[in-house]
Protein backbone atom coordinates (compact mmCIF):
# COMPACT_ATOMS: atom_id res chain seq x y z
CA UNK A 1 0.00 0.00 0.00
CA UNK A 2 1.17 3.51 -1.08
CA UNK A 3 1.59 6.15 1.37
CA UNK A 4 -1.47 7.90 0.22
CA UNK A 5 -3.23 4.66 -0.16
CA UNK A 6 -2.44 4.54 3.75
CA UNK A 7 -3.75 8.09 4.94
CA UNK A 8 -7.09 7.56 2.42
CA UNK A 9 -7.73 4.08 4.99
CA UNK A 10 -6.71 6.19 7.84
CA UNK A 11 -9.61 6.39 10.77
CA UNK A 12 -8.54 10.06 10.93
CA UNK A 13 -9.03 10.93 7.38
CA UNK A 14 -12.14 8.94 6.88
CA UNK A 15 -13.95 10.77 9.85
CA UNK A 16 -12.71 13.77 8.33
CA UNK A 17 -14.17 12.83 4.75
CA UNK A 18 -17.75 12.10 6.65
CA UNK A 19 -18.17 15.08 8.56
CA UNK A 20 -16.77 17.21 5.39
CA UNK A 21 -19.58 15.58 2.95
CA UNK A 22 -22.53 15.72 5.87
CA UNK A 23 -21.71 19.57 7.01
CA UNK A 24 -20.19 21.74 4.39
CA UNK A 25 -19.90 19.59 0.62
CA UNK A 26 -23.96 18.97 -0.14
CA UNK A 27 -24.71 22.82 0.27
CA UNK A 28 -21.25 23.88 -1.37
CA UNK A 29 -22.24 21.89 -4.67
CA UNK A 30 -25.71 23.25 -4.76
CA UNK A 31 -24.73 26.56 -4.10
CA UNK A 32 -21.96 26.31 -6.47
CA UNK A 33 -23.47 25.14 -9.37
CA UNK A 34 -26.50 27.88 -9.01
CA UNK A 35 -24.38 30.48 -9.16
CA UNK A 36 -22.36 28.80 -11.75
CA UNK A 37 -25.25 28.30 -13.79
CA UNK A 38 -26.23 31.76 -13.61
CA UNK A 39 -23.51 33.19 -15.34
CA UNK A 40 -23.49 30.34 -18.41
CA UNK A 41 -24.48 32.26 -21.55
CA UNK A 42 -27.67 31.26 -23.28
CA UNK A 43 -27.56 27.63 -25.68
CA UNK A 44 -23.30 27.67 -24.84
CA UNK A 45 -21.62 24.54 -25.18
CA UNK A 46 -19.29 24.12 -21.86
CA UNK A 47 -16.27 22.25 -21.36
CA UNK A 48 -15.83 21.38 -17.64
CA UNK A 49 -11.76 21.44 -17.32
CA UNK A 50 -11.51 18.93 -14.32
CA UNK A 51 -14.33 17.77 -13.87
CA UNK A 52 -14.19 15.36 -11.33
CA UNK A 53 -17.41 12.99 -10.77
CA UNK A 54 -19.14 15.20 -13.06
CA UNK A 55 -21.60 16.33 -9.77
CA UNK A 56 -21.68 19.66 -10.36
CA UNK A 57 -21.68 20.03 -14.47
CA UNK A 58 -24.49 17.85 -13.72
CA UNK A 59 -26.11 19.87 -11.30
CA UNK A 60 -26.09 22.96 -13.74
CA UNK A 61 -27.33 20.76 -16.78
CA UNK A 62 -30.62 20.29 -14.90
CA UNK A 63 -30.85 23.98 -13.83
CA UNK A 64 -29.52 25.07 -17.57
CA UNK A 65 -31.10 22.72 -20.47
CA UNK A 66 -30.41 25.16 -22.90
CA UNK A 67 -26.93 24.26 -22.64
CA UNK A 68 -24.61 21.12 -23.32
CA UNK A 69 -21.85 20.26 -21.13
CA UNK A 70 -18.77 17.85 -21.20
CA UNK A 71 -15.76 16.99 -19.21
CA UNK A 72 -12.03 16.49 -18.95
CA UNK A 73 -10.59 15.13 -16.34
CA UNK A 74 -6.49 13.47 -15.85
CA UNK A 75 -8.00 10.29 -14.35
CA UNK A 76 -11.61 9.76 -15.34
CA UNK A 77 -13.79 8.33 -13.06
CA UNK A 78 -16.27 5.28 -14.07
CA UNK A 79 -19.57 6.79 -12.36
CA UNK A 80 -18.61 10.83 -13.41
CA UNK A 81 -22.20 11.89 -14.00
CA UNK A 82 -21.18 13.67 -17.43
CA UNK A 83 -19.49 12.82 -20.73
CA UNK A 84 -15.52 12.82 -19.95
CA UNK A 85 -12.52 12.63 -21.82
CA UNK A 86 -9.08 11.70 -20.51
CA UNK A 87 -6.10 14.60 -20.84
CA UNK A 88 -2.92 14.86 -19.55
CA UNK A 89 -3.28 17.91 -17.26
CA UNK A 90 -1.72 20.74 -19.26
CA UNK A 91 -3.06 20.19 -23.38
CA UNK A 92 -6.68 19.73 -24.04
CA UNK A 93 -7.64 17.42 -26.46
CA UNK A 94 -9.41 19.74 -28.64
CA UNK A 95 -8.96 22.38 -31.23
CA UNK A 96 -9.22 26.08 -31.30
CA UNK A 97 -12.46 27.51 -30.74
CA UNK A 98 -14.55 24.43 -30.38
CA UNK A 99 -16.76 25.28 -27.24
CA UNK A 100 -18.42 28.21 -26.19
CA UNK A 101 -17.62 28.23 -22.82
CA UNK A 102 -14.96 26.68 -20.80
CA UNK A 103 -15.40 25.88 -17.04
CA UNK A 104 -12.33 25.56 -14.55
CA UNK A 105 -13.94 24.98 -10.67
CA UNK A 106 -11.66 24.51 -7.71
CA UNK A 107 -8.67 23.57 -10.43
CA UNK A 108 -6.29 26.14 -10.83
CA UNK A 109 -5.17 26.16 -7.90
CA UNK A 110 -3.94 22.59 -8.04
CA UNK A 111 -1.76 22.99 -10.03
CA UNK A 112 1.87 25.06 -10.36
CA UNK A 113 1.86 26.67 -13.48
CA UNK A 114 -1.69 28.64 -13.57
CA UNK A 115 -1.22 30.32 -16.95
CA UNK A 116 -0.72 27.34 -19.08
CA UNK A 117 -4.27 25.58 -17.97
CA UNK A 118 -5.71 29.27 -18.31
CA UNK A 119 -3.90 29.79 -21.82
CA UNK A 120 -5.36 26.33 -23.05
CA UNK A 121 -8.74 27.22 -21.93
CA UNK A 122 -8.55 30.37 -23.68
CA UNK A 123 -7.75 28.83 -26.57
CA UNK A 124 -10.48 26.27 -26.64
CA UNK A 125 -13.06 28.65 -25.60
CA UNK A 126 -14.81 31.14 -28.67
CA UNK A 127 -15.55 33.42 -25.90
CA UNK A 128 -16.01 33.19 -22.12
CA UNK A 129 -14.20 31.27 -19.66
CA UNK A 130 -16.05 30.62 -16.31
CA UNK A 131 -13.45 30.65 -13.07
CA UNK A 132 -14.03 29.89 -9.66
CA UNK A 133 -10.99 29.60 -7.59
CA UNK A 134 -9.33 31.32 -3.99
CA UNK A 135 -7.99 34.22 -2.89
CA UNK A 136 -4.72 34.83 -0.37
CA UNK A 137 -4.15 37.71 0.33
CA UNK A 138 -2.25 37.48 3.35
CA UNK A 139 -1.04 35.49 5.79
CA UNK A 140 -4.04 34.11 7.48
CA UNK A 141 -5.81 33.92 4.11
CA UNK A 142 -3.24 31.40 2.88
CA UNK A 143 -3.73 29.08 6.50
CA UNK A 144 -7.24 29.23 6.12
CA UNK A 145 -7.00 27.78 2.51
CA UNK A 146 -4.67 25.55 3.23
CA UNK A 147 -6.71 23.87 6.14
CA UNK A 148 -9.53 23.71 3.55
CA UNK A 149 -7.89 22.14 0.99
CA UNK A 150 -6.52 20.00 3.30
CA UNK A 151 -10.32 19.02 4.77
CA UNK A 152 -11.95 19.08 1.69
CA UNK A 153 -9.26 17.14 -0.77
CA UNK A 154 -6.50 14.71 1.54
CA UNK A 155 -9.31 12.23 2.15
CA UNK A 156 -9.54 11.66 -1.69
CA UNK A 157 -5.86 11.51 -2.34
CA UNK A 158 -5.96 15.04 -4.08
CA UNK A 159 -2.25 16.54 -4.60
CA UNK A 160 -2.20 19.95 -3.03
CA UNK A 161 0.35 22.58 -4.37
CA UNK A 162 -1.40 25.40 -2.15
CA UNK A 163 -0.54 27.51 -5.19
CA UNK A 164 -3.50 29.79 -3.71
CA UNK A 165 -3.34 33.60 -5.76
CA UNK A 166 -4.21 37.02 -5.31
CA UNK A 167 -6.44 39.46 -6.97
CA UNK A 168 -3.71 41.29 -8.31
CA UNK A 169 -1.91 38.56 -9.54
CA UNK A 170 -5.06 36.98 -10.87
CA UNK A 171 -5.61 39.98 -12.91
CA UNK A 172 -2.06 39.84 -14.17
CA UNK A 173 -2.83 35.92 -15.43
CA UNK A 174 -5.94 37.47 -17.13
CA UNK A 175 -4.04 40.03 -19.11
CA UNK A 176 -1.45 37.44 -19.87
CA UNK A 177 -4.45 34.95 -21.09
CA UNK A 178 -5.75 37.96 -23.22
CA UNK A 179 -9.05 37.81 -20.78
CA UNK A 180 -10.73 40.61 -19.25
CA UNK A 181 -13.45 40.07 -16.22
CA UNK A 182 -16.84 41.08 -17.75
CA UNK A 183 -18.10 39.64 -13.86
CA UNK A 184 -15.94 39.18 -10.72
CA UNK A 185 -17.91 38.40 -7.87
CA UNK A 186 -16.73 37.06 -3.58
CA UNK A 187 -20.31 36.98 -2.67
CA UNK A 188 -20.27 33.17 -2.69
CA UNK A 189 -22.31 32.22 0.32
CA UNK A 190 -21.07 28.20 0.11
CA UNK A 191 -20.80 27.39 3.55
CA UNK A 192 -23.34 27.47 6.46
CA UNK A 193 -22.96 30.00 9.97
CA UNK A 194 -20.61 29.65 11.70
CA UNK A 195 -18.07 28.37 8.83
CA UNK A 196 -18.57 30.97 6.80
CA UNK A 197 -17.25 33.49 9.59
CA UNK A 198 -13.75 30.73 9.17
CA UNK A 199 -14.14 30.01 5.71
CA UNK A 200 -15.93 32.16 3.83
CA UNK A 201 -15.02 36.10 3.91
CA UNK A 202 -13.86 36.85 0.75
CA UNK A 203 -11.35 33.59 0.12
CA UNK A 204 -13.69 32.69 -3.32
CA UNK A 205 -14.41 34.10 -6.32
CA UNK A 206 -16.35 33.92 -9.35
CA UNK A 207 -15.69 35.51 -12.46
CA UNK A 208 -16.92 35.05 -15.66
CA UNK A 209 -13.91 36.24 -18.77
CA UNK A 210 -14.70 37.46 -22.09
CA UNK A 211 -11.74 36.25 -24.43
CA UNK A 212 -10.57 39.31 -25.63
CA UNK A 213 -9.26 39.60 -29.64
CA UNK A 214 -5.97 39.76 -30.48
CA UNK A 215 -4.90 43.21 -31.21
Amino acid sequence: MTQSQSEKSSPLLRAVKRAHQTLVHHRRVRVLAAALAAQIPPNASVLDIGCGDGTIASLIAQQRPDITIQGVEILPRPDCQIACQPFDGSTLPFPDNSVDLCMLVDVLHHITEVRILLREAARVSRSHILLKDHLSENALDHATLRLMDWVGNRPHGVTLPYNYQSRAQWYAHFTVCNLAPATFSTNLPLYPAPFSAVVGRNLHFLALLQKLQPA
